[in-house]
């Protein structure tokens, strides 16, 4: 029965009782908390070790593990099971390869709304949950120049750091979106948060060969944020806004993480080195698991899920009235079918969906060559030609200079011109700017400082433009029962650029005078990219997302 007074919704499932907040099961809620205290003992057990080292400047190399330690090692190891197992049903219904829609819903209403505090509070939310995710990465960058120091490492061990985290994030990206698409986006977001505080003690590890493990687990539960929330996010707000609300939000969201990273490593670094940076995954975790409770799950999701009357609470907030149709209708841009359908994730790779998986894939793999690659080279390859401007500091200060600015112009082209012509535009610029780079390769020193700035900053402003769009895209092309899967897909392959370009850059640069041919190496996939988006991408701006799975699924609706 459904209770609204309670914001409770209990209904039986087998023998168990699942009990929904706003849409989000707890199927053993002690098992949950008991978890989550564990974990939190454990991380603050580690804590002793860390303080004791003061008088060595916290250097915690080599050193032995101490009891209490090794204690709180087992209870992170018995907390993290146990408050997943509070969180998951039954595993058939993981593996349960149908989805349980069983009438036809009228949601028109959800598109055509206007935005309420609801939205608003929503957005904040997901917002405060983007910035902790980003921080993530983002702190890879201030972390590694102490640990070089303190354990004496060369930069090709160096390099394995990044790496695994990349790994990492690559596999979770796929994980946590096939997950999100069986457990609900907002209890999968509560799953990742957990593993948030396990990693927490990444910093107190005190052999290199744990920070490398510590670092992959952490890439594992950071890569499957981004695809949840932008999904959670467009399966929420009106269609009229969401082009635009949801690319500047993520676009703002991503410039304020790196912010918080940067202004936590001002603050502590000094003091405290490198190793209390990953500390900060404990508060920052606890922080997503107490907003949790404000975060409503994805209506239509619920409505997948056979779980109406979830989803007549959750639109009721959003100041939408769920109408049930009296019969079928036939399939339009606004109706869902009687029945339930096939989402296990192999159909991705079949049609109709072949063509989105394809393009997005090849969209944010290029990404990655262009990012991790080209741009990671930047300062070396500047330098080498003896041009000082091209410092790592100096690259910097353009990246943050043109964030702002290039994410507002982006949500205006994709919100208010086209969300499909945005992005292949912004593809083809960033195509054509590393053919510039790649005509003045051959004498650097002679060419005006104030074109290569000019090169730099809009390479850094399009490649930029690039990835905000890519997620956003993604959670629209899909059909909700596989827009977490979908999305998942399409952010580890911009991850999994990350992990081929460094490698390949590096070995172009080896054999090869100048940049001409890296630059036009990576210009030319993201131009493969853009001119596939060209026949396989479709116009997203201001529809329905149900009227975009019609689309996409070659059915048409009134």
């Amino acid at each position: 029965m459904f209770v609204q007074k309670n914001k409770t919704c209990r209904h039986r499932a087998g023998k168990q009782t699942a009990v929904t907040a706003v849409g989000v099961d707890l199927y053993h809620p002690f098992c949950f908390w008991s978890g989550v205290l564990m974990l939190i003992t454990g991380v603050l057990l580690h804590l002793p070790d860390f303080i004791s080292m003061e008088s060595m400047g916290y250097r915690m190399s080599g050193m032995p593990m101490s009891e209490v330690m090794l204690w709180g090692m087992v209870l992170i190891l018995l907390g993290l099971p146990l408050s997943t197992y509070g969180l998951l049903p039954r595993l058939s219904t993981l593996f349960d390869h149908r989805t349980k829609n069983i009438a036809a819903y009228q949601i028109r209403a959800m598109d055509d709304a206007k935005l309420t505090s609801a939205h608003w509070w929503l957005l904040f939310v997901l917002g405060a949950a983007l910035v902790v995710d980003i921080m993530k990465p983002a702190t890879l960058g201030f972390v590694v120049p102490g640990m070089r120091d303190e354990y004496g490492l060369t930069m090709t061990h160096v390099s394995l750091f990044p790496l695994s985290a990349l790994t990492g994030t690559t596999l979770g990206s796929v994980l946590w979106g096939w997950l999100s698409d069986r457990l609900g986006r907002r209890a999968t977001i509560l799953l990742a948060s957990l593993f948030f505080v396990a990693t927490s003690i990444c910093g107190f590890m005190p052999s290199f060969g744990w920070q490398i493990f510590m670092c992959f687990v952490m890439g594992l539960s950071a890569g499957g944020m981004l695809p949840i929330v932008y999904a959670l996010m467009a399966e929420s707000v009106p269609a009229k806004k969401r082009g635009w609300l949801v690319i500047l939000h993520g676009g703002l969201a991503s410039t304020c993480g790196y912010l918080a990273a940067s202004g936590l490593a001002t603050l502590f670094e000094p003091e405290f080195t490198w190793r209390i940076l990953w500390f900060f995954n404990l508060p920052t975790g606890l922080l997503i698991i107490v907003m949790n409770r404000w975060i409503p799950e994805s209506p239509r999701f619920l409505l997948e899920n056979g779980r109406a009357e979830a989803a007549r609470f959750v639109l009721h907030k959003f100041g939408v009235v769920l109408e049930t149709q009296a019969r079928a209708f036939p399939r339009g841009p606004w109706t869902k079918p009687e029945s339930g359908h096939d989402r296990r994730a192999w159909k991705l790779f079949k049609p109709p969906f072949l063509k989105h998986s394809v393009s997005l894939i090849l969209y944010g793999l290029s990404w990655g060559l262009v990012n991790w690659g080209f741009l990671t080279f930047m300062p070396t390859m500047l330098r080498d030609a003896g041009f000082g401007i091209g410092s790592g500091s100096a690259l910097l200060f353009y990246a943050s200079l043109v964030a702002l600015p290039g994410t507002c112009l982006v949500a205006f082209l994709y919100g208010k011109w086209s969300s499909k012509k945005t992005m292949i535009l912004f593809a083809f610029m960033t195509s054509l700017v590393l053919v510039g780079f790649a005509s003045i390769s051959a004498d650097l020193k002679a060419v005006d400082s104030g074109f290569i700035v000019a090169l730099l900053v809009s390479l850094m402003m399009s490649s930029n433009g690039v990835i905000t769009m890519l997620l956003p895209y993604a959670a629209e092309v899909f059909p909700t029962d596989l827009r977490g899967t979908g999305s998942g897909i399409a952010a580890a392959a911009s991850k999994a650029g990350g992990m081929v370009g460094p490698p390949a850059m590096g070995l172009l640069l080896a054999n090869s005078a100048g940049f001409a041919i890296p630059a036009l190496a990576v210009a030319a996939p993201i131009a493969l990219a853009a001119s596939l988006l060209v026949f396989t991408g479709i116009e997203t701006r201001g529809r329905g997302l149900e009227c975009l799975s019609a689309m996409g699924e070659g059915s048409t609706g009134p």
